[in-house]
C-alpha cells in the first residue's frame, strides 16, 4: 500500500492508517510517491519529513511488524539527493535522531530536470533559477545513467549509516512514445538489460552486507498498462 499526500497532508489522515495497519499485518508501506515532483505529490522536503514522521509513527503504533518505505524519489541526481539531505537533516534537527527508514526506494527514470521543460521539473522548495541534469531524450533508455543513479543512491545511504538497508527501485521503465523511437524492440533491450543489470549489481563497500553486496533488492517496471506511457506497457487493453 502506498501513503499518499499532497504538500505533507497525509492520504489517508494517521489516525485512519493507524487502523488499517492493525487490520493488515505484516505489509510494507511506501510513504509518498515523488514528493519531489509537483504533479505527483509535491512536497517540500521539511515538510516531508513531518508527515513521514507522522504516517511511520501511526503504522508502527497499528503494527509493530510493519515495514516503512520512504517515498521513491522520481530520479537519483545531484538535484535529488539535495532534496533528500534536507529531508535527513531535518527530520534529524526536528526529532533529534535518525529518520527510522526499513526500507529505502528510489524511481529511476532519466528525464531533464529544468523549470517548464519536459521531465520532472525542479523539486518544490528549490530555487525558481535552479535546474539539474539536462538529459535529451535519446538519454531516457540509457542504462549507464541508471547504473549512476542506484550508485548514487547508495553512497548515500552508505554515508548516512543505512548501508544495509534494502533498496527498491519501485517505479522506472519507458515513458517516451514510440514515436520518439522506443519502438518494442528498443523497450525490450532496455527492459531485458535492465534486469541483468538490477540482478547482478554488487559492491563490497556500498552494496547490502545482508544480501551479500548486491545494490538493489526489488524492482518494479511501470508502466503495466497506461494510455498516457504506452510505449512501455506490459499489457495492452
Amino acid at each position: 500500500p502506498m501513503v499518499r499526500m499532497r504538500n505533507g497532508r497525509l492520504y489517508p489522515p494517521s489516525s485512519t492508517l493507524r487502523d488499517l495497519a492493525a487490520q493488515n499485518p505484516g505489509l510494507t508501506w511506501l510513504i509518498g510517491n515523488e514528493p519531489d515532483v509537483p504533479w505527483q505529490d509535491n512536497t517540500p522536503p521539511e515538510v516531508y519529513a513531518i508527515a513521514y514522521h507522522r504516517a511511520y509513527s501511526a503504522i508502527k503504533a497499528g503494527d509493530p511488524t510493519a515495514q516503512v518505505a520512504v517515498a521513491g524519489l522520481s530520479q537519483i541526481t545531484p538535484l535529488r539527493l539535495a532534496y533528500l539531505t534536507r529531508m535527513w537533516d531535518f527530520y534529524h534537527k526536528l526529532y533529534g535522531t535518525d529518520m527510522p527508514v526499513d526500507i529505502w526506494n528510489m524511481h529511476a527514470f532519466v528525464l531533464r530536470e529544468q523549470r517548464g521543460e519536459w521531465g520532472v521539473n525542479i523539486p518544490p522548495g528549490f530555487l525558481i533559477e535552479q535546474h539539474g541534469e539536462l538529459w535529451e531524450v535519446d538519454d531516457h533508455d540509457n542504462l549507464a545513467l541508471v547504473e549512476e543513479q542506484i550508485r548514487a543512491m547508495r553512497r548515500w545511504m552508505a554515508d548516512h549509516g543505512q548501508k544495509d538497508k534494502p533498496l527498491w527501485i519501485s517505479e522506472y521503465g519507458i515513458l517516451m512514445p514510440e514515436e520518439y523511437g522506443f519502438d518494442d524492440a528498443r523497450v525490450i533491450r532496455f527492459m531485458l538489460g535492465s534486469f541483468d543489470l538490477f540482478l547482478n549489481l554488487r559492491d563490497a563497500e556500498i552494496g547490502c552486507g545482508p544480501d551479500d553486496g548486491r545494490l538493489v533488492q526489488r524492482w518494479n517496471w511501470y508502466p503495466a498498462r497506461d494510455s498516457r506511457y504506452s510505449a512501455g506497457n506490459l499489457f495492452d487493453n
